[in-house]
């Protein structure tokens, strides 16, 4: 899994998910050229990879044992993680079309992964504990669909889009959307306390947090949910509600394309385009092994990207939650994780790894043209991650 030798770095990862399927154990090899995967050898998985375009190298009993004996020498910052079952994967997505595209189920559709498409209905019919990891869309869970009324009020998309919404939230049993979203953001807090694993990009990451902090306040202005907005609804945000965020500052005006103070869009003027990159950090892989297995990658230097929520306000970032990537330019936090209970989550700031300032409607990435996409490699890093086997956490 390094630059010179893998050419297919995504795909890798589908075979790794395919031999998981197929009940056997793979070793994910922390820090280990780029984190390879040591795979079971035979004919089938090496036809499967010929088949996918994934490289790899056979190596006897002897060499596969000095490479482990190797990576385990206390002076080596490497580890070999045990991956055990293939996880259950679920998307949250609405079943009608949306006019963008979303990074993690063109990537998981690329890798060969599967995965199984839920929203609003399973979440509050409590069908998530069926799934070990749950993506969340490209949403918005205030209920102000995506502070998209500034530019997109007149838009077919946008009236159809609000329309399904109060439809859905009614059929459901709530009288507005936000709370109805409110509603789901409470079931997927509870199913992450409860052991499961969420990863979320883009909007779905600050609009999530700010939904579990503004729960019982009515946030919403009159164009989103026809009624005024609660007096002095920044004073009743609780923070002790939410996964990563802490001291948010909502946006008040609905013309604007923003959530919050979370979000560094607005404040990077001072990131031109050709500088715009993230550190990944370095992590102890026999001490820290789950930060460590989040991070694996055959670049610690990743092209930024663009997103309605770009990256994250680093004061406002929970001294709980681990940051795993940061712009050194303007110290934002790219890429975070964090512990909610028995479970896990991770936020990903931007909308797509290979498409710098992905716009409404534009046409979606071909993955096929980023193989090697260290930016994407971060995506499935999260979705091997409920795969392997536990290690007791260092507190």
């Amino acid at each position: 899994m390094d630059v010179e030798s893998q050419k297919n770095h995504l795909k890798a990862y589908g075979i790794t998910y395919w031999v998981l399927n197929k009940q056997q154990k793979v070793q994910w090899l922390l820090n280990y050229r780029g984190g390879s995967f040591l795979l079971p050898d035979g004919d089938a998985i090496r036809k499967e990879c010929q088949i996918r375009g994934v490289s790899f190298e056979v190596l006897s009993d002897g060499e596969a044992q000095g490479i482990l004996e190797a990576i385990s020498s206390p002076s080596q910052n490497q580890d070999a993680v045990i991956l055990e079952k293939a996880p259950k994967i679920a998307v949250y997505s609405p079943k009608d079309n949306q006019p963008w595209d979303d990074a993690v189920t063109m990537v998981l559709t690329y890798a060969e992964i599967p995965y199984v498409t839920v929203y609003d209905e399973e979440v509050l019919d409590d069908k998530l504990a069926l799934y070990d990891w749950l993506h969340l869309h490209h949403e918005d869970f205030t209920g102000q669909y995506g502070k998209f009324y500034g530019a997109y009020r007149a838009a077919p998309w946008y009236i159809e889009g609000k329309r399904l919404a109060e439809e859905r939230a009614t059929k459901l049993g709530y009288t507005k959307v936000s709370e109805e979203k409110g509603a789901v953001a409470e079931k997927i807090r509870r199913y992450v306390i409860g052991g499961g694993f969420m990863f979320a990009m883009c909007s779905a990451t600050d609009s999530f947090d700010i939904a579990l902090a503004a729960n019982g306040v009515d946030i919403c202005e009159p164009m989103f949910d026809g009624d005024p907005s609660d007096a002095n609804y920044q004073g009743q945000l609780n923070y002790d509600r939410t996964f990563a965020f802490k001291d948010f500052v909502l946006e008040r005006n609905p013309l604007r394309y923003e959530f919050s103070t979370i979000d560094m869009t607005p404040k990077r003027q001072e990131v031109p385009r050709e500088s715009d990159y993230f550190s990944l950090m370095e992590f102890s892989a026999k001490w820290d092994p789950v930060p460590t297995m989040l991070t694996q990658n055959h670049t610690a230097l990743v092209k930024g990207f663009m997103g309605q929520t770009t990256s994250f306000t680093r004061e406002q970032v929970k001294p709980t939650v681990m940051v795993l990537g940061e712009c050194k330019i303007n110290g934002e936090a790219r890429y975070i994780h964090g512990i909610k209970g028995k479970g896990f989550f991770t936020f990903y700031g931007g909308h797509d790894p290979e498409d710098y300032q992905h716009r409404v409607g534009d046409p979606k990435t071909e993955l096929e043209l980023h193989p090697t996409s260290p930016g994407y490699r971060l995506i499935l890093n999260n979705v091997l991650f409920p795969a392997a086997r536990k290690k007791k956490q260092k507190t």
